[in-house]
């Protein structure tokens, strides 16, 4: 059976180091979209068919051998005596791959570590598959060096300044020592190591990002004297920035208050089948980023990572505006694309951040959701449950239900319903029924609230009007709008039996009237 060759990047004459240099753009550490625009050629007919770019990630201080992918070739290497398969790895880090059959693993040694700070934060070769020595297939590798907590913090020791205070002048030629006043603006930033030299030495670090100036105290005070006689100076320090943030997009979540730390945001938003050519415009706003630095504000480059669908997106490297260049194909199966956007600055790569961007394909929305009705009759029956569903006529259930000729069943399952403004004694569902916390309600009180229905797709809304009637406890719900039932459905049964007896003592009352009348005049 014939092995497998791996050749180091000096043995691949076609694939040379400078290759990647050329072809990178200048965030070219983190730059996966180059990568993805890189043209390459597979056969699929071929034993090296199949296979496919690697997109894998390790951790920094990994062991040799690690496991970073399968390449998924069809043929099994030196599987074939007549075909004469080899695999070639190289390109600028080749030196840290070794292929274990049609695995790809990590080539680390004890002298020469995985180490994020030193390498850089990607890996990037290129895996060639030979075919009787003439070229079949290539693909990408590139694997991302994830960091982890193995350096200890110092200081830098260009930040560790002296300030120099002008000497306090005795004119008795006595002693001064200088003393920091523990209860000035910023006294904890500052020290005095030899009290008699009037030197100032910055005792902790100073963020540009917190403070952008500190003030302490000195006095100045006789030692030799039994008057002890002291003066005072003001010690005001600007500070300036240093280029020690990261960019961070916007909007910013800080991690916790006073951390300069932000949590990138998910930017999100709509498509349809029919748009292309179209910039593109994303909630919670547009994708843009800023230098953690605020006083330096570095130019920033932004670029796709991942998920451009073979430049179906692209990003402007300078606004960071993605457009739609073509339309999504009525066949396509995937009903949201993802995208991984980094911005670097534009003098130091080392310095990124990355967001996801979420692009959703909706299909084509024709028609609004509609109620079939503008009010709707609801009752509900006093009673001590804490919670009870809103019926109509007939004690039949009460659903509000709007419809989309969109669908063929008339039925949006992106239809959203909420009642606005919020009411706090009735609920309602997803599926159109009202609830109510009949604890809290009282007999023959009436409520009207308002329904709406969203389409959650196009942001299309419907709204509906709702005449709730509370009814007393035993109080039957009417079976119709027109009958003597509803209409009387609302007054208790014995104030409707006074109601009649007065209206008969009326009638008793006018007749025994006539009556006196014609006596009279007879």
């Amino acid at each position: 059976m014939k092995a497998v060759t791996w050749s180091q990047p000096d043995d691949c004459v076609l694939c040379r180091r400078r290759m990647w240099r050329k072809m990178l753009r200048p965030c070219n550490l983190l730059l996966w979209q180059v990568a993805l625009s890189l043209s390459y050629h597979v056969v699929t007919a071929s034993p090296c068919g199949g296979g496919s770019d690697i997109f894998a990630a390790l951790r920094e201080n990994s062991p040799t051998g690690q496991f970073i992918s399968e390449l998924g070739i069809t043929a099994e290497p030196g599987a074939n005596r007549a075909n004469s398969l080899r695999l070639c790895v190289s390109g600028e880090d080749a030196a840290w791959f070794y292929l274990d059959g049609r695995t790809l693993r990590l080539n680390a040694s004890d002298p020469r570590v995985l180490d994020k700070e030193a390498q850089g934060p990607m890996l990037i070769a290129e895996l060639t598959c030979y075919q009787d020595d003439v070229i079949q297939s290539k693909f990408r590798i590139l694997v991302e060096i994830l960091n982890e907590n193995d350096n200890r913090p110092k200081f830098v020791e260009e930040t560790i300044h002296r300030f120099t205070v002008n000497e306090a002048v005795d004119a008795d030629g006595d002693v001064i020592s200088y003393i920091i006043d523990p209860s000035s603006s910023d006294p904890q930033f500052f020290r005095i190591d030899l009290p008699n030299s009037g030197k100032i030495v910055l005792n902790k670090p100073l963020d540009y990002e917190t403070r952008t100036q500190v003030q302490v105290l000195i006095w100045a005070q006789e030692v030799n004297t039994e008057e002890k006689f002291n003066t005072s100076a003001v010690l005001t320090v600007n500070i300036e920035d240093g280029d020690d943030q990261y960019p961070h997009f916007l909007p910013c979540t800080r991690v916790s208050p006073g951390v300069p730390v932000c949590v990138s945001p998910t930017y999100s938003t709509n498509i349809t089948q029919k748009h292309q050519d179209l910039v593109l415009k994303f909630s919670p706003g547009p994708i843009r980023a800023e230098d953690g630095d605020r006083g330096l504000n570095t130019p920033l480059i932004y670029s796709i990572l991942s998920g451009g669908n073979q430049s179906r997106f692209e990003i402007n490297n300078r606004t960071g505006e993605i457009q739609l260049t073509r339309a999504v194909p009525l066949r396509h199966q995937e009903k949201t694309f993802t995208l991984s956007v980094m911005v670097c600055q534009e003098d130091d790569h080392l310095k990124y951040s990355v967001v996801s961007v979420l692009i959703r394909v909706l299909n084509e929305n024709t028609f609004p959701p509609v109620f079939n009705r503008t009010t709707f009759k609801g009752f509900i029956v006093q009673n001590l449950n804490p919670a009870s569903i809103v019926t109509t006529y007939g004690n039949h259930v009460l659903q509000i239900l709007a419809s989309d000729r969109d669908f063929s069943d008339g039925l949006n399952p992106n239809i959203h319903y909420s009642i606005l403004p919020p009411s706090g004694l009735y609920q309602v569902t997803n599926d159109g029924v009202l609830i109510a916390r009949t604890d809290s309600l009282h007999a023959f009180d009436r409520h009207i609230i308002q329904v709406v229905a969203r389409d959650e797709e196009s942001g299309e809304e419907v709204s509906a009007s709702v005449d709730i009637e509370v009814l007393q406890t035993g109080q039957l719900v009417p079976r119709g709008a027109f009958t003597e039932q509803q209409m009387f459905g609302n007054v208790d049964s014995r104030l409707a039996g006074g109601i009649i007896a007065i209206i008969l003592l009326l009638v008793l009352s006018a007749v025994v009237f006539l009556m006196l009348r014609v006596v009279k005049r007879r």
